[in-house]
C-alpha cells in the first residue's frame, strides 16, 4: 500500500528562495517600523499591498463585467475541511463530493467538465491571476487548500477575464493571504470519521515589502471503509514595492496528497450499507472487484513556484506573471495504474487602460509542458502492478491572445467587446510502439455585452459569447483493462475535436431594502448550443475507459440565482438568510439519445442558510437540497437514476470582542440520510452495475482558530 511521505523540509528552502525575491532594502525598510501586534482584522489593509487585490478591488472589477460572477470572502468562515464548506451557497457552481473527504469532487460550471471526474477539466483555475491547470487543461482538484486563500473569484462561462481562460466554465480564482492580512493564526479542527486538521499561518509586512506562509496538515480516516486520506501543504509568498509604480509578488508551493478510494457500488448498497465497498459480500461482483485486494488509491505530489510584476497607473497599468509547476501523480483505479509526471510552465502579459469613455485590457498567454505517462495493468489478487501496456510522451502547448474594449456611451450604460484568439498544441508520441498523434487546434472566443446600471443598486446585463475547450491527455489517451483478464489491457490515442460553444447569458445583480432591512441579489439565464461535446465512456465496472464527441448537438441551458441578506430579530440581534439556486437543463438535441437529459447534473440545486447572530454569537440551520431525480446514464434509464434528497445541517460560531479567537461547530446530514453523493456517469446502464458512491452519514466538526 502507498502512503503518503512527509516532506516538510522543503519547507526552509522554500521560504529562503522566496525572501531571496525581496529587495534587503524592502527588509531594512520593515524592519525600521514598529510592528503592530494587535493588528488582527483580515483584509483590513489598503489597496497598496504589493500585487494583492482586496476583497473591494475585485468587487469594483466584477461590477464592471456583463455577466454571472462570484465573490467568496473567506473572512469569516468556519470550517473549511473541504473545497464544498469554501463554495457552498454560491449560485452557478456545482460541487458533487467524491466521498467526502480529502479526495477529488467533481466540479462544473454551466456543465463544463461534467464527463471528467476523477480528474476535472472545463474551468480554468487561478491562484492570484496566474493559472493552476496543467498545460493540457486538467487540474487535481484534490491539490487546492482554501485556507490559503483570502478570498475566491469566479467569473462564470465567458465571462471568464483571463487571455487562457476559452472554457464552457469560465475560471475561479483563489487569492492568497499576504503579510498584510494577518500577523499569525492557528486553526484546529477535529470531528467524526477521523477527520482531523491544522493550520498554522504567520504573516509580516512594512511599508514596503511583506510575506506570508502558511503549512496545514489534514486527515480523515473516512465515513466509508477504504476512505482513508491525507494532505500536507505548505504555501510562501512574498511581495515588495520599488517606488511607486512597480511591485512584485512571488509564490510557492508544495502538496502532498493521498487518499484511499473505496469506489461504486450498486444503487441497492447505498441504503443497505452506506459504509460498505465491493468486497463486503460474497457474490462474484465483490470477488472480481473487490477493493481491499486491488486497493485504488491516489498519490499525488506537487511543487508550483510562481511570479508576477505590475506597473504603471491609470492611463496604463500593466503586468507580467511566470509559474513552473512540477506534479508526480499516481491514479490507480481498481484495473489500471495511471503514472504521471508532468512539468508545466508558462507566461501572462496583460495590460489595461482609460482614455476618456473609453477602457481597454490587452493580454496574451503561452503555456506549455510535458508529461511521461504510463499504464500498468493491476493484478485482481492484490492490486500490484503487472505489464506495463501504454508508455507516452505528451507535450501540451497554448497561445492565447485577447483584446477587449468597453465604451461608456452614457450615465447609465457600458458596452463591451471582447476577442480571444488560441492556437492550441497536443503532440503524444507512443514511445513502446512507435508513432503517435500529432493535433493541432485554433480557434477565436469572441464576445460582446452591455449593462445598463439605471440607478444606485441596480446593475442589468447581457452578453453574447462563444467558447472552445480542447481536450486533456485525459480525452485523448484512452486505457482499457478487463477486469478478469488483466492480460488483454490496450491503450490508444484518439482523435478528438474541440467542444465549442454558443452562448447567450442575460441577468443582473443588485440590492433592495437598507442596511438593518436589506438584502443583495443576482440572477443569470443562460442558454448555450454546444457543438461536439466531449463524453467519456466508461466499462461495465465504473472504470473510465475513452471519450468521443458527440456530433448531433446539445443545449445547456439554466438559470443561477442568489439571495443574501438581513433583518431584525425579535428580542434582539439580527437574523442573516443566504440561498442559492442553480437550475441546469442540458439536453440532446438530436442523434442516439436525441431528447434525453444529459447525465450527472441535477436539474435543481438549492442551498440555503438562516442565522441568528447577536455580539459574537452565529447560531442556525442549513440546508442543501436535490428535489427531483437526475440520471445517471444518458439514456435516462430510470432504475438507474439518482434520487432527491435534502441534507439538514446546523453552525454555531463564536467569536471574542476583541477577534482573536473563534470557536465553532458544524453538523451535517442530521437526520442521517443515506443518498448518493455522487455517480458514474455512462451512455446506458443498468441496476446490476456498480455505479454510485454513498454520501457521508450524519456528522460534526468542532474548530479553533486563534489570531496572533
Amino acid at each position: 500500500m502507498t502512503s503518503p511521505r512527509p516532506h516538510l523540509s522543503l519547507l526552509v528552502p522554500a521560504i529562503a528562495v522566496a525572501l531571496a525575491c525581496v529587495p534587503a532594502s524592502a527588509f531594512a525598510a520593515d524592519a525600521r517600523e514598529p510592528v503592530d501586534l494587535d493588528r488582527i482584522d483580515v483584509l483590513g489593509r489598503s489597496g497598496d499591498t504589493p500585487v494583492a487585490p482586496t476583497v473591494a478591488d475585485e468587487r469594483e472589477r466584477l461590477a464592471r463585467v456583463p455577466g454571472g460572477t462570484n465573490l467568496v470572502d473567506l473572512r469569516n468562515a468556519g470550517r473549511q475541511a473541504t473545497l464544498r464548506d469554501a463554495l457552498e451557497h454560491q449560485p452557478g457552481i456545482v460541487l458533487q463530493e467524491f466521498f467526502g473527504g480529502i479526495d477529488q469532487p467533481r466540479l462544473n460550471i454551466r456543465g463544463s467538465g461534467i464527463q471528467s471526474n476523477p480528474v476535472n477539466r472545463g474551468v480554468l483555475l487561478l491562484q492570484d491571476g496566474l493559472p493552476l491547470n496543467e498545460a493540457d487543461g486538467s487540474f487535481v482538484i484534490g491539490l487546492l487548500e482554501q485556507r490559503n486563500a483570502a478570498f475566491i473569484s469566479a467569473r462564470r462561462g465567458a465571462n471568464a477575464l483571463s487571455p487562457g481562460a476559452t472554457a464552457l466554465g469560465g475560471e475561479i480564482d483563489f487569492y492568497s493571504l499576504n503579510g498584510a492580512d494577518e500577523r499569525g493564526r492557528l486553526r484546529l479542527e477535529g470531528g467524526s470519521d477521523g477527520r482531523r486538521g491544522g493550520q498554522l499561518a504567520w504573516g509580516v509586512s512594512g511599508p514596503r515589502a511583506d510575506g506570508w506562509i502558511g503549512a496545514s496538515h489534514d486527515a480523515y480516516d473516512g465515513y466509508r471503509r477504504h476512505a482513508d486520506g491525507e494532505r500536507d501543504s505548505v504555501h510562501v509568498n512574498t511581495g515588495w514595492r520599488a517606488g511607486e509604480t512597480f511591485s512584485n509578488r512571488t509564490w510557492l508551493s508544495w502538496t502532498d496528497l493521498f487518499f484511499h478510494i473505496p469506489n461504486v457500488v450498486p444503487k441497492a448498497r447505498i441504503h443497505s450499507d452506506p459504509r460498505g465497498v465491493m468486497g463486503d459480500g460474497d457474490t462474484p461482483q465483490d470477488n472480481l472487484l473487490n477493493v481491499y485486494r486491488r486497493d485504488p488509491l491516489r498519490d499525488t505530489r506537487h511543487w508550483r513556484v510562481a511570479n508576477a510584476s505590475q506597473w504603471g497607473g491609470e492611463r496604463l497599468r500593466q503586468s507580467l506573471g511566470l509559474w513552473w509547476q512540477h506534479t508526480d501523480d499516481l491514479f490507480k483505479n481498481p484495473t489500471t495504474h495511471n503514472v504521471s509526471d508532468t512539468d508545466t510552465w508558462g507566461a501572462q502579459y496583460q495590460a489595461a487602460g482609460e482614455r476618456g469613455d473609453l477602457d481597454y485590457r490587452l493580454g496574451g498567454a503561452y503555456t506549455a509542458g510535458d508529461t511521461a505517462r504510463d499504464f500498468y495493468a493491476n493484478s485482481p489478487a492484490d492490486g500490484t502492478r503487472l505489464q506495463r501496456f501504454g508508455h507516452y510522451g505528451l507535450d501540451a502547448a497554448s497561445l492565447d491572445l485577447q483584446a477587449a474594449l468597453g465604451w461608456r456611451t452614457g450615465e447609465h450604460w457600458r458596452l463591451l467587446a471582447e476577442a480571444k484568439w488560441s492556437r492550441v498544441e497536443r503532440d503524444a508520441a507512443d514511445l513502446a510502439r512507435g508513432g503517435g498523434l500529432e493535433q493541432r487546434y485554433a480557434h477565436a472566443s469572441p464576445r460582446v455585452g452591455a449593462i445598463w446600471q439605471p440607478r444606485p443598486g441596480l446593475r442589468l446585463f447581457a452578453n453574447l459569447s462563444r467558447s472552445n475547450e480542447v481536450p486533456t491527455w485525459w480525452e485523448i489517451v484512452s486505457a482499457e483493462v478487463p477486469p478478469a483478464s488483466p492480460a488483454g489491457a490496450q491503450a490508444q490515442l484518439l482523435r478528438l475535436r474541440v467542444q465549442a460553444a454558443d452562448t447567450l447569458e442575460i441577468g443582473g445583480s443588485g440590492r433592495f431594502g437598507g442596511a438593518e432591512r436589506g438584502a443583495d441579489w443576482s440572477l443569470a439565464v443562460y442558454r448555450s448550443a454546444v457543438d461536439d461535446e466531449l463524453m467519456s465512456m466508461v466499462d461495465a465496472f465504473g472504470n473510465r475507459v475513452g471519450t468521443y464527441n458527440y456530433t448531433a448537438g446539445t443545449t445547456h441551458q439554466g438559470v443561477e440565482a442568489g439571495l443574501d441578506g438581513r433583518f431584525p430579530a425579535v428580542g434582539g440581534g439580527v437574523l442573516e438568510y443566504r440561498l442559492a439556486w442553480t437550475w441546469s437543463d442540458f439536453t440532446f438535441d438530436d442523434g442516439q439519445f436525441a431528447g434525453n437529459r444529459i447525465a450527472g447534473v441535477p436539474r435543481h440545486l438549492v442551498s440555503a442558510e438562516l442565522a441568528w447572530r447577536s455580539g459574537g454569537w452565529r447560531i442556525g440551520p442549513n440546508v442543501r437540497w436535490l428535489p427531483g431525480d437526475t440520471p445517471t446514464d444518458h439514456a435516462n434509464t430510470r432504475d438507474i437514476y439518482q434520487d432527491g434528497y435534502a441534507l439538514l445541517g446546523a453552525r454555531l460560531d463564536y467569536t471574542a470582542a476583541d477577534g482573536r479567537w473563534t470557536v465553532f461547530v458544524h453538523a451535517d446530514n442530521l437526520t442521517d440520510r443515506r443518498y448518493a453523493s455522487s455517480y458514474v456517469i455512462r451512455n446506458q446502464g443498468t441496476l446490476a452495475q456498480p455505479g454510485f458512491l454513498q454520501g457521508v452519514g450524519r456528522n460534526a466538526t468542532l474548530g479553533l482558530t486563534w489570531r496572533f
